[in-house]
């Protein structure tokens, strides 16, 4: 009985191990298929895309670590080549190191951030408040990036990285916590 009891130990561990791994794959492959819907805005270097969506979703459903890996996971993927980054971009390392690279960069930690605040309470405000703080932290990176890339003030790469944005995030913020409400129950969380 001993003997049965450790195989099948032994079978469980990798299954247990398989979930987790297939979430995080798929959280990063959800994020690149986001990455796809772009539009390019004429008078900016940053594309409108629903990425921002799709890491807010996945740090909220996943939680902070496997957001967190997740997103980690998207930028090896894309840094290593795979066409994971927006279509409009060089992608590659290049793109890590473009106009949107500060955004790019801060997928993790706003993942992890908008999941470690939502573990900590549930329902739709706190995951309304999670996403706002997942998304001053994004910006905060994103025009800090363009303004050390461009070499301009504050305002004139709050021009190009933010004010054109701030509709389009509002009804992602608002999509990704009402979703993430909705899918909290298939325990996504790590």
């Amino acid at each position: 009985m001993t003997k049965t009891l450790l195989s099948h130990a032994r079978v469980e561990a990798p299954s247990a191990l398989a979930r987790p791994a297939v979430i995080v794959v798929g959280a990063s492959l959800f994020v690149a298929l986001c990455a796809r819907v772009t539009l390019p805005l004429p008078f900016t270097p940053v594309p409108l895309t629903l990425q921002n969506f799709a890491v807010l979703l996945v740090g909220l459903a996943l939680g902070s670590r496997r957001g967190f890996a997740a997103l980690a996971l998207y930028l090896a993927e894309g840094a290593s080549g795979i066409p994971v980054f927006n279509p409009l971009g060089v992608g590659g390392v290049a793109q890590l190191l473009g106009p949107t690279g500060g955004y790019l960069l801060a997928y993790p930690l706003v993942a992890f951030v908008t999941g470690w605040m939502w573990e900590r309470r549930h329902g739709l405000v706190s995951a309304l408040l999670a996403a706002i703080s997942g998304e001053i932290l994004l910006f905060a990176c994103g025009i800090s990036w363009l303004m050390l890339l461009v070499h301009v003030p504050w305002a004139q790469a709050a021009r190009f990285g933010l004010y054109p944005f701030v509709f389009a995030e509002v009804m992602k913020v608002m999509a990704a916590a009402a979703l993430a409400v909705r899918v909290r129950r298939f325990g996504f969380h790590s």
